[in-house]
C-alpha cells in the first residue's frame, strides 16, 4: 500500500517502467521537502502558467454537496474547505485529519456525542464575503436540503438529521449544529458516538458554502468557495476553468496549501487515445481516463519518466438491480458472479500489473477485509475458497435455469469511453453465454454515474467503480449497500443495487458503534458481514485497480495523496 518512489513493472507484454523516479518526483525531492509527511515550503518563483487536464467527459454537477466522483473531488481539494481536512501531503500521512476552517481539532465530550470547534477568523469566500458560523450551520442543513448522496449514510447521526431526511426542504439543525457568532464556536451534537465522524467532516460533502447557496443542485453554476482556487466557468460538454482565488491567504498549509498554476483548464471530449497523444505532444499535462492497453508498452518504453503508478483501495464492480428482473432473483445474481472471468477484465484494464482479480466487497489491505471467494470454480457459499481462481460457466448456466430467468433481456449500462465499453462488451458476451439476451448501452460519462443511480431508469446491471472516501469498512459496505443509501427516484442513490437486508443493516450499524470502543473487533465483524453480503450477491466485484498518472514532460512537483490522489494545485508548470 505504500507509495513506491521507483517503479519497475511489466505491463501488456513489454510495458517496462523506469527503475528510477519520475522527473516530477526528482524535482519534488531535490531538497525543498521539509520533512516526511509535509509539503515543501511554497516557492513563489515556480508559480504561474496554465495546467492543462483532459478527459473523455465531465463528472456531472459541479455542486460539491452532491457530486460523488473522484474526478471532481480531486478538484474540490483546491476550491473548498470544511471544518476539517485530510492532510495535503504525499504518501500514507495523507489519511490523517488536520484542522481546516476550524482553528484546531474538535474538543470531544467523554461520551463522544459532542464536538466543539472554533471557526478561524478572517477567511473569505472567493466572492469576498467573510466566512461565518452561520455559513457553517446553513451548509450542514444544505447537505439534507439538496439530498446529498451521503446525507443518510454519513451525516444521519447529527441530532435532527432524522427529520431532515424525512422532509429535506425544511431541514433545521438548531439542536444538531449550534453556533455562536460572538465566540465563533460551533457545537455539533450527535445521537451517538461515531468513530469515523472526523473523516466524514473532512469530505467534500461537508464543505462550508455561503449561507445563501441555492437549496437545490447548482448544476453548472459555480458556488463560491474558500480554497486557493475558484471555479470560473463550467461547460460539461467542453471545459471547466479554475482561477486563483484572489481573496485566499494560506492559513494552514497542511489543510489548504497555496497553489502553483495561475489557471487550471480541464478540457472534455477527447478519447483516451487522443488524451495520450496530447500529453506526448505537450498539448496537455495529465489525463483522467485509463490508458488504452495497446499504448502501455509504448509509454513504458518511451515515456517511463512521466509515469507514476500507485496501489489503490478501490474496486470495479457490477451493481445488479435487486428489485427488478432478472436480478431480483439471488440465483441470477450468483450466476453472474460465477460466470465472470475476472482475469479477462484485468486484461482489458491493462494487465496484472495494473489490477488484481477480486470477489470480496472490501478490497485487500482495507480495514475489515477477509480472504474469501465463493464465486470461483470448486467453491460455493458454504465452502468459499481463499481467493478467486477461475470462472465456472457451467454452474452459472445451471443457476440461470434454476432461477427461471433463462432467455430474459438484460441491458448493460456503461460509460462510453474505450475501456468501459470494452468491459461492457465482455460482460454482454458473458450474459449471453449463460442464457440471457444482453445488449450494451454505453452512455456519456457526463451522466452515466447519476443515471445508473436513479431507479426510474430501470437499469438492470451496470459497470461502476468505487474509491474509498476514508479508511473505514463502513465506507464500502454500509455506504454502497446500506438501506439508508437507497433512495428510489433519486440521482443520488449510491446504493445502485437497491439492496436492503434489514438484519445485515442492523449488524452494520452495530459494527459502526463497536468501532468507537474496539476497532479490531469491529473490523473482524465487518469481515463476517462482507461474507454474508456476498452470499446474497447484490453485486459482482471484478478487480482492484492501480492508479497510473501520465504527466507531460514539463510538470514538476508531483505529490500523490492516498486519500484524494494527485494534488492538482501543487503541480508546477511554469
Amino acid at each position: 500500500m505504500r507509495r513506491s518512489k521507483s517503479v519497475a513493472a511489466l505491463l501488456s507484454l513489454a510495458f517496462i517502467l523506469s527503475a528510477c523516479s519520475s522527473g516530477a518526483e526528482d524535482e519534488a525531492g531535490s531538497g525543498a521537502q521539509a520533512q516526511e509527511g509535509a509539503l515543501a515550503a511554497y516557492d513563489e518563483s515556480k508559480a504561474g502558467g496554465t495546467l492543462r487536464l483532459v478527459a473523455k467527459g465531465a463528472a456531472g454537477t459541479l455542486d460539491p454537496h452532491i457530486n460523488y466522483t473522484l474526478q471532481f473531488w480531486q478538484l474540490y481539494q483546491a476550491t473548498y474547505d470544511g471544518l476539517l481536512a485530510f492532510r495535503k501531503v504525499d504518501g500514507p500521512k495523507s489519511f490523517e485529519i488536520v484542522p481546516d476552517l476550524a482553528e484546531a481539532l474538535p474538543e470531544v465530550s467523554a461520551d463522544g456525542k459532542t464536538l466543539t470547534f472554533t471557526l478561524r477568523s478572517g477567511i473569505k469566500f472567493s466572492d469576498g464575503r467573510d466566512v461565518t458560523v452561520a455559513d457553517v450551520k446553513a451548509s450542514f442543513e444544505r447537505i439534507f436540503k439538496v439530498s446529498s448522496p451521503t446525507a443518510g449514510g454519513f451525516y444521519n447521526g447529527i441530532v435532527g438529521a432524522d427529520k431532515c431526511l424525512a422532509t429535506p426542504a425544511t431541514c433545521n439543525l438548531d439542536k444538531g449544529v449550534v453556533v455562536d457568532a460572538a465566540t465563533n464556536k460551533i457545537v455539533i451534537n450527535l445521537t451517538g458516538a461515531d468513530a469515523t465522524i472526523k473523516y466524514k467532516l473532512a469530505l467534500p460533502h461537508a464543505v462550508v458554502l455561503p449561507a445563501d447557496a441555492p437549496s437545490k443542485d447548482a448544476g453548472s453554476d459555480p458556488i463560491p468557495g474558500t480554497g486557493a482556487y475558484a471555479f470560473a466557468s463550467y461547460d460539461p460538454n467542453n471545459e471547466l476553468k479554475m482561477v486563483r482565488n484572489t481573496h485566499f491567504v494560506e492559513w494552514n498549509r497542511e489543510a489548504q496549501p497555496a497553489g502553483y498554476p495561475d489557471e487550471i483548464v480541464y478540457s472534455f471530449g477527447l478519447t483516451a487515445e487522443a488524451q495520450v497523444n496530447a500529453i506526448k505532444n505537450d498539448q496537455a499535462d495529465w489525463m483522467l481516463d485509463p490508458i488504452p492497453a495497446d499504448r502501455l508498452s509504448e509509454l513504458g518504453t518511451e515515456n517511463a519518466d512521466q509515469i507514476n503508478v500507485h496501489t489503490l483501495t478501490a474496486m470495479w464492480y457490477l451493481p445488479m438491480n435487486n428489485n427488478i428482473a432478472p436480478f431480483n432473483n439471488v440465483k441470477a445474481r450468483q450466476a453472474v458472479n460465477y460466470a465472470l472471468d475476472r482475469n479477462a477484465m484485468v486484461k482489458i484494464f491493462g494487465g496484472e500489473q495494473l489490477a488484481s482479480p477480486a470477489c470480496t466487497f472490501l478490497p485487500p489491505g482495507f480495514p475489515g477485509h477477509a480472504d474469501f471467494c465463493q464465486y470461483t470454480k470448486g467453491a460455493d457459499t458454504a465452502s468459499p475458497a481463499k481467493e478467486w481462481v477461475e470462472p465456472d460457466l457451467e454452474k452459472a448456466k445451471a443457476l440461470v435455469k434454476e432461477s427461471g430467468t433463462l432467455g430474459q433481456k438484460v441491458g448493460v449500462v456503461v460509460s462510453d469511453d474505450e475501456v468501459n465499453k470494452q468491459m461492457g462488451e465482455y460482460v454482454q458476451s458473458v450474459l449471453n453465454q449463460i442464457g440471457y439476451k444482453a445488449t450494451l448501452k454505453p452512455i456519456s460519462s457526463n451522466i452515466q454515474f447519476t443515471y445508473i443511480q436513479n431507479t426510474n431508469n430501470k437499469v438492470q446491471i451496470s459497470l461502476s467503480q468505487w474509491y474509498q472516501d476514508f479508511p473505514a469498512a463502513m465506507d464500502f459496505s454500509y455506504i454502497l449497500l446500506g438501506c439508508e443509501s437507497f433512495t428510489p427516484g433519486s440521482d443520488s442513490s449510491i446504493n445502485m443495487a437497491g439492496y436492503c437486508n434489514k438484519d445485515i443493516n442492523k449488524r452494520m450499524i452495530a459494527a459502526m458503534d463497536l468501532a468507537v470502543t474496539d476497532e479490531a473487533a469491529a473490523n473482524k465483524e465487518w469481515g463476517v458481514i462482507d461474507k454474508d453480503i456476498m452470499d446474497e450477491a447484490p453485486v459482482a466485484v471484478a478487480f482492484t485497480p492501480k492508479q497510473v498518472d501520465f504527466l507531460s514532460k514539463r510538470v514538476k512537483n508531483y505529490n500523490f495523496s492516498k486519500q484524494f490522489y494527485m494534488l492538482v494545485s501543487q503541480l508546477q508548470v511554469k
